[in-house]
């Protein structure tokens, strides 16, 4: 594999990627989807195309046009962008949607994927070559969980993990055995800032894939935005899943938790 596409939406992790897969000597094409993608990435990337993700007949004409065969997926591009008219959707992508059952997050990508390989373009394992940023259990910042963080972790944990079963999210946040916000499809930091309101401070977030995850999309990650999420919502603590949660700039991360007596745990 020496040339690969990258549909790139908000966060760290296409840069990431780009970054990993120049290294190894493949061409990175990369397509920025919404006009937040970290500007980075162009400087990172062999080529970058500025192009909506609405415009779903240019996003695969121009793949066609770079002799693109595979690509991969990354960042954040929230399912509320179709429903709030904020993206202008052309024909094809209208027609993809009207097609379908339902408008669950997997349901729409597995229409997207099957559109993709109808055109001869595959869909590479969004953790293929950045497997190194999904840590093993551990406790991973200064301080550890309390005995009651241990109990709400534990509970989160398997929260989440229905709640990813039936494909609405991939976070909850909760407080002495409670559930205080699921995610949907206001996206993870938005969760947490409504989860630490209700909580009024001292909520635990939990995150994990689901139960039957796909690795060509969703794949969760934790970032620095969901720590400044997280502080700004009094949060005090974080478990994520062993070996299946990208971490993007692990280091800094870290920092920050610490300097807020934010617990991180992998488990």
């Amino acid at each position: 594999m020496k040339r690969i596409g990258l549909l790139a939406g908000v966060g760290r992790l296409p840069v990431e990627f780009a970054r990993a897969a120049k290294g190894m000597g493949i061409t990175v094409i990369a397509i920025q989807l919404l006009p937040e993608v970290d500007k980075e990435l162009q400087a990172v990337a062999a080529k970058s195309y500025e192009i909506s993700v609405g415009q779903l007949d240019k996003i695969i004409t121009t793949l066609k046009a770079e002799n693109v065969t595979k690509v991969t997926m990354l960042g954040k591009v929230t399912k509320e962008l179709m429903f709030s008219g904020k993206v202008q959707m052309d024909l094809r992508l209208q027609k993809l949607l009207a097609g379908l059952t339902d408008h669950s997050d997997d349901a729409i990508m597995l229409a997207f994927v099957k559109e993709l390989m109808q055109e001869e373009i595959g869909i590479l394992d969004q953790t293929a070559l950045i497997q190194s940023l999904m840590p093993p259990v551990g406790v991973l910042t200064n301080r550890s969980l309390t005995p009651q963080e241990k109990i709400d972790a534990e509970y989160g944990f398997s929260i989440a993990k229905h709640m990813g079963g039936l494909d609405i999210g991939q976070t909850v946040v909760v407080k002495a055995h409670a559930v205080m916000a699921v995610e949907a499809i206001e996206g993870t930091d938005a969760c947490i800032k409504r989860g630490g309101l209700l909580g009024r401070g001292g909520v635990l977030v939990a995150k994990v894939a689901k139960p039957e995850q796909d690795m060509r999309f969703d794949v969760p990650s934790v970032g620095l935005s969901t720590i400044e999420a997280m502080i700004e919502a009094g949060a005090a603590a974080l478990v994520m899943e062993a070996n299946k949660t990208l971490l993007i700039d692990k280091d800094k991360v870290i920092q920050l938790a610490d300097a807020h007596n934010i617990a991180i745990e992998v488990m």
